[in-house]
């Protein structure tokens, strides 16, 4: 296991909440942390992150603890990065590129795999520098003669290319997604896509709505699912809604990933309901809640309607509860792994559905048998009987469409 060295930058944003994180994701990526730094946040150094001290510091650990590995909880600049590499004999890397690492080890499907290459990339074109003359590809002899290519540029040049043959592959792929999410709308399910924080139990919670044999990746690890999961789940009123457990959100959420990753995420931007999972029994929920809703932000999907799920509420007290429940009232506690609360999510989930996908009842004469088709594209057929010469069809539809059918009907 490799061994590493944390360094943490003390500010204002909690500074335990980070550092536990960091560790998370260092145990995630099989790292073993050996030893913690912290830098006061106002003593930064533009060319090296942290003072020239605490670079001796960390070099004296580094070389007296065998670390192989000192990871930073900021973004370190492409300068400052190639400045600690100067001065610290041992791998240097930030949060960001152990999240990448993190992402490229979990990244199960081909589209999965491309998105992460493409912010690996991404992350590192800035980052290549040369060495002098030991890169040089100019060489002597006839025909040869001039400024030649340098190989640093080769390799920019070769990452450029391979940028732009990722974002072709992924377009592709996002049209593929598209035509896919069509195809659901189509057949029309309300959809619901499960949001939240890494390792909150999105996953868990599908699993449990399903009770499918196929069950999506559970793992009580951060980003043990990247790749978005649809599966359907039964209404209580009848019918049915298509759920996506999607990729977990996390502060500090890399920018690079947050573009790589915009097409898996859409599926929240396209959702009906999003279902914002949270872990009661976390000491950090706030700041987890307000790191999700920054990148909803982004992604501009903080208008659709939200329900608050409380997940692991078996491990309160009751005080802890009431705590809970006086901070959130709204919130649907439940336990995802005990599978209990599940009707009341249920039944929260039907409310919010009935703004938008209303329960309507129709007669059709069977002189017009031919919208049948098309009720049946439109809606979702809850219950149909023939009698007396008419169709007597329950459905769950929008208003635009119930609209419309009624046109045809009468036309």
């Amino acid at each position: 296991m490799e061994r590493i060295l944390l360094v943490r930058i003390e500010d204002r944003d909690s500074v335990e909440e980070t550092l536990e994180e960091l560790r998370g994701l260092t145990e995630t990526a099989g790292g073993q942390v050996v030893e913690v730094l912290s830098q006061k946040a106002h003593k930064l150094n533009p060319a090296t992150l942290v003072g020239s001290g605490k670079v001796e510091e960390i070099a004296s650990v580094v070389t007296r603890q065998k670390i192989q590995s000192v990871i930073f909880d900021k973004e370190l600049s492409p300068a400052q990065q190639k400045n600690l590499e100067e001065s610290i004999p041992s791998k240097i890397l930030d949060r960001t590129r152990l999240i990448l690492d993190i992402f490229a080890q979990r990244a199960r499907t081909r589209e999965g795999g491309l998105q992460v290459e493409l912010a690996q990339l991404s992350y590192l074109l800035p980052r290549l520098t040369g060495r002098g003359v030991e890169l040089s590809q100019q060489v002597g002899g006839i025909g040869t003669r001039g400024p030649g290519e340098r190989q640093l540029e080769i390799e920019r040049r070769k990452i450029r290319d391979r940028i732009a043959k990722l974002k072709s592959e992924i377009s592709h792929i996002r049209q593929q997604r598209t035509l896919q999410r069509q195809k659901r709308l189509s057949v029309p399910f309300p959809t619901i896509a499960i949001i939240g924080y890494t390792n909150v139990g999105k996953s868990t919670l599908l699993n449990t709505l399903t009770g499918e044999k196929s069950k999506v990746v559970a793992d009580d690890k951060l980003f043990a699912t990247l790749d978005p999961t649809t599966r359907r789940v039964k209404l209580p009123a009848g019918g049915w809604a298509l759920f996506t457990d999607t990729v977990g959100f996390i502060q500090k959420l890399p920018h690079t990933l947050i573009a790589a990753f915009r097409a898996t995420l859409e599926e929240v931007t396209q959702a009906d309901i999003l279902l914002h999972v949270r872990d009661a029994s976390s000491p950090h929920a706030l700041h987890q809640k307000q790191a999700v809703e920054q990148v909803l932000e982004e992604l501009k999907a903080e208008e659709i309607p939200r329900i608050d799920v409380l997940n692991k509420w078996d491990k309160l007290n009751p005080t802890e509860k009431m705590s809970r429940h006086k901070e959130n009232p709204q919130g649907i506690p439940l336990s995802a792994s005990q599978g209990t609360g599940l009707d009341i999510l249920l039944n929260r989930i039907e409310e919010f559905l009935s703004y938008k996908w209303l329960k309507r009842e129709i007669l059709l004469p069977t002189t017009q048998s031919r919208l049948l088709n098309e009720i049946y594209k439109t809606s979702q057929v809850l219950h149909q009987k023939n009698t007396n010469g008419q169709y007597h069809i329950q459905m769950r539809i929008t208003k635009e469409n119930y609209q419309r059918l009624l046109k045809l009907i009468r036309s």
